[in-house]
């Protein structure tokens, strides 16, 4: 599952990116990626692993929530259970 936020560039400021991906490892957990910083530069990247599915999901929900209430807005979601 993938989910690609944006805030857009205004005045001065350069375009901001966070993005959120949910993968299955090796040993049956779930890591939860999430990058951001500007656009077009490098930017962090923080790896959280989860033992079951759910768990890792409803961290992703809860990172997403609170970056759509800073001013991201949703570009790009894909995944099969891709999340309301």
């Amino acid at each position: 599952m993938r989910i690609y936020m944006q805030i857009p560039a205004l005045d001065d400021k350069p375009s901001r990116y966070y993005q959120l991906l949910l993968l299955e490892d090796l040993l049956e957990g779930w890591t939860l990626v999430r990058e951001w910083g500007q656009q077009g530069r490098s930017g962090r990247v923080k790896r959280d692993h989860f033992e079951d599915r759910e768990s890792a999901e409803s961290a992703l929900l809860r990172v997403r929530d609170m970056q759509l209430k800073r001013g991201f807005k949703v570009v790009f979601m894909q995944g099969q259970d891709q999340p309301v």
